[in-house]
């Protein structure tokens, strides 16, 4: 009998009850400092787990009482001590550390909750317990609060018929944005647009299909290609992005939108699978402009991974003109195990600047840095991507470790790529920014 994830998790459970209570007397006995959900571990959820372990959120269980966390307990503490929740993969110990949109645990949060369990998983004093938080629906713009109004402009996908048994499909329609005038993107977001789509929708790319015949908003010896590019994705971790106030991407008159929906079937037919894109704008125009690059770990659409072998690959990326790098975002299929950024200056100094080691490929996480974080980067700096592919049965995820595996859309194919918004600068405002920051950073301001 094929049973559910959640009973999956459920079975789990219950099998480490008698564990916890074998510990929770030996930390009794050993005098250990007593560790409660409710005088300790319940704010830590409502801050860094509730969001998703709700009703109907994407995570497979419930997380907002007493009752319901300790069901799982074993399991919290397994996906706590390996990193993998909450999904925030990124070395703690290697490369740049600061980011905008940090959700992981800290050294002290991470050992308060195994303690916890290990403790037996107590409630300790109900009154310490913090108040439940009030959600809103999963199906809400999640930025317009940040934002303070709802999107100003919306760009529906069409509707696809999506059977209840078949093959993934690849749905590429394009939609006119209705813009008749240039406008500067302060923020965008990709939702599904009901909660038919969203059991069905794996993935969803938007790209900007506009015609350009100014370089605006790039400094004048930048020379880089623009056109069509990728403007934004949907996926289980990332769902849209906030621009720093002096940076934002063009949208011109006439505009389009060419989506990408992967779709998958779940047994049940969903005749209006659709996603919608919400893009708020800028009320001044912003002094740069971000673009989105893909940063290849390998050759362009080449990836030849053997069967039971780990496999390492990289790609390289010469910067054209001075930048600073705003975010990391590693890409990678069920194979992908690990992946790095990593910067040759023009000196021959080099610096690690980002380094996934837990890359969990259900999970597309975008590492923002802060905003005095961020590298800023000479013209010419070489920018190292480097993936790792597990393709061995040592992979829990992997779904044959006898097939050789190469580029490919499907998830069972793979990919390998970084993808990185870089605003380019002049040369005279990137030695200006750096002196800034060398300067804030020597007297210790923020």
């Amino acid at each position: 009998m094929r049973t559910s994830g959640l009973s999956k998790y459920r079975f789990i459970a219950k099998l480490g009850l008698a564990w916890m209570i074998s510990l929770s007397a030996l930390a009794q006995e050993g005098g250990q400092e007593a560790v409660t959900w409710a005088g300790d571990v319940a704010a830590i959820f409502q801050e860094k787990c509730q969001e998703c372990h709700r009703p109907n959120s994407i995570a497979p269980m419930s997380l907002l009482t007493y009752e319901e966390a300790k069901l799982f307990a074993p399991v919290i503490r397994y996906r706590v001590e390996n990193r993998v929740m909450p999904p925030w993969h990124i070395n703690p110990n290697v490369g740049i550390q600061e980011f905008t949109n940090d959700r992981g645990l800290s050294p002290a949060e991470r050992e308060t909750i195994l303690a916890w369990v290990d403790q037996g998983a107590p409630l300790g004093d109900s009154s310490e317990e913090p108040r439940a938080l009030e959600f809103n629906d999963a199906l809400v713009w999640r930025l317009e609060e940040q934002m303070g109004a709802a999107p100003d402009l919306v760009v529906e996908s069409e509707p696809f018929d999506l059977a209840a048994v078949t093959q993934d499909k690849w749905f590429r329609p394009t939609t006119p944005t209705g813009l008749s005038e240039a406008k500067w993107v302060k923020a965008i977001e990709i939702r599904p647009k009901n909660a038919a789509s969203r059991r069905v929708v794996h993935h969803s790319l938007a790209f900007l299909m506009q015609q350009e015949t100014e370089r605006v908003g790039i400094p004048e010896d930048v020379d880089i290609p623009l056109g069509p590019s990728l403007f934004m994705e949907w996926a289980v971790g990332k769902a849209g992005q906030i621009f720093r106030p002096d940076t934002g991407k063009l949208m011109l008159p006439d505009s389009q939108i060419m989506w990408e929906v992967h779709l998958h079937a779940m047994g049940e037919r969903v005749p209006n699978a659709q996603v919608e894109l919400g893009v708020w704008f800028h009320d001044e125009v912003p002094s740069h402009r971000t673009i989105l690059s893909m940063f290849d770990a390998q050759g362009p659409r080449s990836l030849d991974i053997p069967p039971n072998e780990i496999a390492v690959t990289q790609g390289t990326f010469v910067l054209p003109a001075p930048a600073r790098l705003e975010n990391f975002q590693p890409h990678m299929h069920m194979r992908g195990k690990a992946m790095s950024m990593e910067a040759i200056y023009p000196s021959g100094d080099r610096e690690v600047l980002a380094f996934v080691d837990n890359f969990q490929w259900n999970w597309q996480i975008n590492y923002v840095f802060a905003e005095d974080a961020a590298p800023i980067v000479p013209k010419g700096t070489l920018i190292i991507t480097r993936a790792w592919h597990d393709n061995t049965a040592n992979n829990p995820y992997n779904p044959d470790p006898n097939q050789w595996v190469g580029w490919g859309d499907r998830t069972v194919d793979e990919m390998a790529h970084n993808w990185v918004d870089v605003t380019y600068l002049g040369q005279e405002e990137y030695e200006r920014m750096l002196a800034d920051r060398n300067a804030r950073a020597q007297d210790g301001s923020p």
